[in-house]
């Protein structure tokens, strides 16, 4: 049994950890950022190709105490690297710490990139070149008080890069993100689902793509790929029957709006790429001027948040719109609105039943739930007898 460790946007810990158990992980462990687990090698191939809520995939080969930098040296050239890649494999070295004494953690990083670089170099009589950008092998330290662990990524680029994007439009809303939002809603195929301000339409597509029961990772490349310890003919195998999983005939009610020509234009450009005309409508509808499709389902959004000081007082107008067309037209949906303006919940007018912290990267955000239960606050509502 081997042990990894998953990363997630901070927040969805624990939608992650119902993920992998899904999948087959043992000894699940949640911490800020991710969930440990334990399984077998093979495990790793299938969390990178089925998780719609990590962002990446650390399979852990060594770990060590430690009081300097040196004592870190010395663990990771005890390491057989060799075993998992070549000196003619690019590789790049992060650290990363919490409540760690050490002065620099940019001269671990130092450290262990050049004990990696002398075992290949004893090994196979070569040392790999570093690339920051695009390595071929990237290899991440983590270190606490006392302890030091060393992982490899068997994820290569970030999971939440799908590979369906044509363009990404301004500011996208990171997919695995959109995805535990998701989850978190309760979203089934069964509802129906609005984004009003939709953007490149990335809870759009996430939602259909989950719908068709399409793994996220189909359209991609991975990090394990090339180690020298993969099994190409089994990951091949893996594939096709992930893809023999897809059910490209479900219909489902997905909506996406937005006032901008650009966005819809970016939005629908994705939509085709994927083949997902038939479970998503778009239109070009500003938000106050939007009427729901449907009786009843789910509204998910990420409405715009500003930065600059005059954007703030734009948007300090602009809620209580929102509030008051939630309020007329939308009885009988529920809506989830993701933001990183703290502001929101008081300015829109409306009582959050529940308040989620999550993080779009850095940002830190709140998801606001509002039931818009029938009558409520409409101005058309019968007067009580």
């Amino acid at each position: 049994m081997e042990h990894f460790f998953a990363t997630c946007p901070r927040g969805l810990e624990g939608v992650l950890a119902e993920e992998l158990k899904i999948l087959g992980a043992a000894e699940i462990q949640t911490a800020d950022g991710g969930t440990g687990f334990r399984g077998p090698y093979a495990l790793c191939r299938s969390v990178n190709l089925e998780s719609r809520i990590a962002s990446r995939v650390l399979w852990r080969v060594g770990h060590c105490s430690y009081r300097s930098e040196n004592d870190i040296f010395a663990a990771a050239k005890k390491i057989r690297w060799a075993q998992w890649f070549g000196p003619k494999q690019t590789i790049r070295v992060d650290t990363a710490a919490i409540k760690s004494p050490l002065q620099s953690i940019d001269f671990v990083t130092l450290r262990v990139k050049d004990a990696v670089c002398d075992v290949l170099r004893d090994s196979e009589g070569l040392r790999p070149d570093v690339d920051t950008r695009a390595p071929d092998v990237r290899i991440h330290v983590f270190l606490t008080r006392d302890d030091a662990v060393f992982y490899l990524d068997t994820s290569g680029d970030a999971l939440f890069k799908r590979g369906w994007r044509t363009v990404a439009g301004e500011a996208p809303l990171r997919e695995n993100l959109a995805a535990g939002i998701l989850k978190l809603a309760g979203w089934t195929p069964e509802q129906a689902l609005l984004d009003p301000m939709c953007g490149s339409g990335t809870f759009l597509v996430e939602a259909a793509l989950m719908a068709r029961n399409r793994a996220p990772g189909l359209g991609r490349n991975f990090g394990f790929e090339k180690l020298r310890n993969h099994d190409a003919k089994n990951w091949s195998a893996l594939r096709e029957q992930a893809a023999a999983r897809e059910n490209k005939s479900i219909k489902t009610d997905i909506y996406g709006y937005d006032r901008s020509g650009d966005a819809i234009a970016i939005a629908t450009r994705n939509v085709t790429s994927l083949g997902l005309e038939s479970q998503i409508a778009l239109k070009q509808c500003s938000f106050e001027d939007s009427k729901p499709p449907v009786a009843a389902g789910l509204l998910i959004t990420n409405p715009p948040y500003g930065v600059r000081m005059e954007e703030l007082d734009d948007l300090a107008d602009w809620y209580p719109r929102v509030g008051d067309v939630l309020k007329q037209r939308y009885a009988g949906w529920t809506a989830f609105i993701l933001t990183g303006d703290l502001r929101m919940a008081k300015l829109i007018g409306l009582k959050p039943s529940k308040r989620t912290p999550l993080f779009n990267g850095a940002l830190e955000c709140r998801l606001f739930r509002f039931e818009m239960v029938a009558g409520f606050m409409r101005k058309d509502a019968p007067p009580k007898t």
